[in-house]
């Protein structure tokens, strides 16, 4: 299981990179970033500047949209990065959150999706695709490669992304709602006619390493609320019980009242006064590195390939230095020098 870190774009700017540089040095293989141009600093200059000062990290949004980046834009973004800096990055891409909804706009449909999936993934990769009646390319990309992840909740979004997806992204730790969606993405690739196990599973959620259980709840709730928003689009779209979504999934949003996005990804989020302190430790990793190691060998057992950490909360450097000292070097495949 490869681990990775996902980092919100906060000023200044420096700060971000200093993070991404620490995170190489412990062992972690790759920086995500939030993409809200407007809530915070624009992700792709910094992806630059990281790449920049570290040898082997990859790179990339967690996530993207067609709605605010356009796609062809976009492609060529990330094939100029790999050209400056070799192929070290990758591609997390949805319908939408705060990007369009602080603009007032609103997430693309599961088939515009799905077609910015296939046109990204030809461009970037040096391919030929189909564009407005042209036959379009990049044609200084022949030796670009960048995987394109789709992050997934509902049913659809989870079959296009067994269908056309290089990856999934779930953005949440609990095992019951991960071994559901990753059958559903599994299985829409192999009905598909791929081998499933080309679709590679991210898990990403907040991790935490600490005894303190009742503070790392406290820094953490935020996560519920814009997990909240996910779950609410898929109410509305499926109703409670349709569609095979798990309740788990459904319950706890039921005293949601409303959102702001002035406080999107903010430990101390007053939005999300709503969620339990059971979904709290069900969708986050809390506790001692022990605990950490067992979420985590939970999690690879389901066929999760990495977890990337949301390193929002007030103990960064800690929680850095305790996976990269005493949980990477566990849950990481070892190597004998001899048999």
């Amino acid at each position: 299981m490869d681990i990775g870190v996902v980092l919100q774009c906060t000023p200044p700017s420096a700060r971000v990179v200093d993070l991404a540089r620490k995170a190489e040095t412990y062992g972690f293989k790759y920086v995500w970033t939030f993409d809200s141009h407007i809530l915070w600093e624009e992700p792709y200059v910094i992806y630059s500047k990281i790449l920049n000062e570290t040898r082997s990290i990859t790179v990339g949004p967690m996530v993207t949209n067609p709605a605010t980046r356009d796609m062809t834009v976009t492609a060529s973004v990330f094939a100029t990065l790999n050209e400056m800096y070799g192929n070290r990055t990758v591609i997390g891409i949805g319908r939408g959150d705060s990007a369009v909804r602080v603009t007032n706009g609103k997430p693309v449909s599961v088939a515009d999706l799905r077609q910015s999936v296939i046109d990204i993934k030809g461009l970037v990769n040096g391919e030929t695709i189909e564009y407005k009646g042209n036959d379009l390319r990049i044609p200084w990309a022949s030796e670009s490669r960048t995987p394109v992840w789709v992050a997934a909740y509902g049913p659809k979004v989870l079959a296009l992304t067994g269908e056309v997806g290089d990856g999934f992204i779930l953005q949440l730790a609990d095992p019951a709602i991960a071994e559901w969606t990753i059958k559903a993405v599994k299985d829409a690739a192999k009905a598909a006619g791929r081998n499933p196990d080309d679709v590679k599973i991210c898990v990403a959620a907040p991790a935490y390493v600490t005894e303190d259980i009742a503070h790392a709840r406290d820094q953490l709730r935020w996560f519920g609320g814009m997990v909240g928003n996910h779950v609410a689009d898929i109410v509305e779209r499926y109703g409670e019980n349709d569609g095979g979504i798990p309740q788990a999934l459904t319950d706890y949003i039921k005293g949601r009242k409303g959102y702001d996005y002035n406080q999107h990804g903010q430990a101390g989020n007053t939005h999300a006064d709503f969620v339990p302190d059971e979904i709290i430790d069900r969708f986050c990793i809390i506790g001692p590195p022990e605990e950490q190691i067992r979420r985590l060998e939970e999690l690879k057992s389901l066929g999760v390939d990495q977890f990337a950490l949301y390193l929002q909360h007030d103990d960064k450097e800690h929680t850095l230095a305790e996976y990269g000292e005493k949980i990477i070097p566990t849950v990481v495949e070892k190597r004998l020098a001899t048999e």
